[in-house]
């Protein structure tokens, strides 16, 4: 048998073999994809977050940060978000979890836009099935480890460009070498085969080029991923998730020729294990088809920036009503917010047995407030987790439409807080003066005349207790307006003479039992005894 015929055969059965390898090891990997989802569904998120990566997933907020009103970085840190958005997202992308992020930032007005999420939250929780098929096409998108995706795609519009002579000079070489050269001359044609692919290799990781796109092939590897996603869910007709859908197939189809390209240009995931894009990888040392093809897959995708945020916000929006409707699985109580329209005396919240989600064994409390609130009690008595509750609730019911309570009603709301602040070393600000511009910004929103619900604990505390009195006066005092509904926290019992009629007074107290305090953590009517 002709040795060229021989090599041939043998190439043949290695592909077949390679062949149902891959097969084998995808339906594993689908098998064990699968698994994990339903195990994971409504418990306690496993992810662990590293220093940096909640900083990197808010860059997609960032970006849209001035459109309307959003929860402030001072509110956002008073209540302790992070940590709520670490309990809530499951989802299985980055683009889930950029979406995720935004949607807790940016509380909803409209009831249109509620209704919305809502039915999108409530399809993936009522229907299993779908759901895990949805998670299954967003798990192949998958998360970067390099800051937020919004972040890796829009680095693409300022990548630099290469220089791609040479590289097409050692593929000629290398394809001469195993077309013509190799059947005519089998033994000298494989050696000469070998030494040429060695030396591409080596060329391929010593020189500039290949060191110079490196940091954007992430970048290409989410984008191709999306675009693969997107393919595979051209099936999905589902009438709850039309109007992602069709942003999705409309991105696809406007970016369906960048697709080709980019699959030369990297892996859809090189840190998966797929033995295809192992394989690839393997291609790609050898005939440097990612550097050849970069500059003008670089061209073709620069100045699409909007179309691929369309698609990132579709994929991320269906990820996120997933982790949504798991979040509201894992609750041992939750209820789905009512929206009142807004009186034109007051504002009216109203909540039964609301407790706090991060607290493992939460004592619930209920509330019906139409006036300013004046909570007074000892230190540790539950003043500030009350009042953080209240506000936390009510930002997620404008978002994720899920609060920890059985009962809520409210109008729609903005919520400012002004509590868990300090001083400002690096701006070179006492605790007074940072106390000041947080209850300033307050006091500016509440001169709009919209409905906002605004958290204060322990007014001016940095401050003398005569000053303080007289200060925390006028301030709760012109935060008394019928489109405001103000919630303080104070140790000064003069602030509940001095605002009689204005603020309502509730209270926590101890009991001193030997030598020990203990709290019950009871909100009661009436002034602190």
């Amino acid at each position: 048998m002709h040795p060229y015929i021989m090599v041939i055969l043998i190439s043949a059965a290695l592909f077949a073999s390679f062949i149902i390898w891959i097969v084998y090891e995808k339906q594993k990997n689908q098998k064990r994809l699968r698994r994990k989802i339903q195990r994971v569904y409504g418990q306690v998120p496993e992810r662990e977050y590293s220093p940096g990566d909640i900083e990197n997933i808010s860059h997609y907020f960032r970006r849209r940060e001035g459109q309307g009103f959003c929860i402030d970085d001072i509110t956002w840190n008073d209540l302790d978000m992070d940590r709520i958005y670490m309990l809530i997202n499951q989802t299985v992308s980055s683009p889930g979890e950029d979406v995720l992020y935004d949607m807790l930032r940016r509380p909803l007005f409209q009831k249109k836009e509620i209704e919305k999420r809502e039915d999108l939250i409530r399809f993936f929780a009522e229907n299993k099935e779908k759901r895990e098929k949805m998670q299954i096409m967003l798990s192949g998108v998958g998360k970067t480890w390099h800051g937020s995706l919004a972040d890796t795609i829009l680095a693409l519009e300022n990548a630099p460009a290469v220089r791609t002579g040479p590289h097409w000079l050692m593929l000629i070489v290398l394809l001469a070498a195993l077309f013509v050269i190799l059947p005519l001359y089998p033994a000298p044609g494989l050696l000469l085969f070998v030494l040429l692919s060695t030396g591409n290799v080596i060329y391929y990781y010593s020189g500039n080029d290949r060191a110079r796109i490196g940091a954007f092939l992430d970048c290409f590897s989410s984008f191709l991923r999306m675009l693969d996603m997107a393919e595979k869910m051209e099936n999905v007709d589902w009438p709850e998730t039309k109007k992602q859908m069709e942003h999705i197939r409309d991105g696809r189809i406007a970016l369906s020729g960048l697709k080709k390209r980019a699959f030369f240009l990297t892996s859809k995931n090189e840190n998966s294990g797929d033995p295809a894009q192992l394989i690839l990888d393997y291609i790609r040392m050898v005939f440097h088809i990612d550097i050849i093809t970069y500059n003008k897959t670089l061209k073709s995708i620069q100045g699409k920036t909007k179309t691929i945020m369309t698609l990132l916000d579709s994929l991320g929006e269906l990820d996120a009503a997933i982790s949504i409707a798991s979040f509201r699985e894992l609750l041992p109580l939750w209820c789905r917010p009512e929206f009142l329209q807004k009186e034109a005396g007051h504002i009216r919240l109203k909540t039964e047995d609301l407790y706090h989600p991060l607290i493992r064994e939460p004592v619930a409390n209920s509330i019906d407030a139409e006036t300013g609130i004046l909570v007074t009690g000892s230190n540790a008595s539950g003043k500030s987790t009350f009042l953080k509750n209240v506000a936390i609730n009510s930002i997620l019911a404008q978002t994720v439409l899920t609060c920890t309570c059985s009962h809520y009603e409210a109008p729609f709301l903005k919520v400012m807080t002004s509590m868990a602040l300090r001083d400002d070393l690096s701006g070179g600000e006492s605790y007074f003066i940072v106390e000041i511009r947080s209850l300033k910004r307050i006091i500016d929103e509440s001169k709009k005349e919209e409905p906002l619900l605004c958290i204060i604990d322990e007014v001016l505390r940095g401050t003398n207790t005569i000053e303080r009195i007289a200060a925390s006066s006028r301030i709760l005092s012109a935060l008394n307006q019928k489109w405001v509904l103000p919630f303080a926290a104070t140790h000064d019992i003069e602030l509940s003479y001095i605002l009689e009629g204005q603020y309502r007074n509730l209270h926590f107290e101890e009991e001193v039992q030997e030598h020990q305090v203990l709290f019950n953590y009871l909100l009661k009517e009436s002034l602190c005894g």
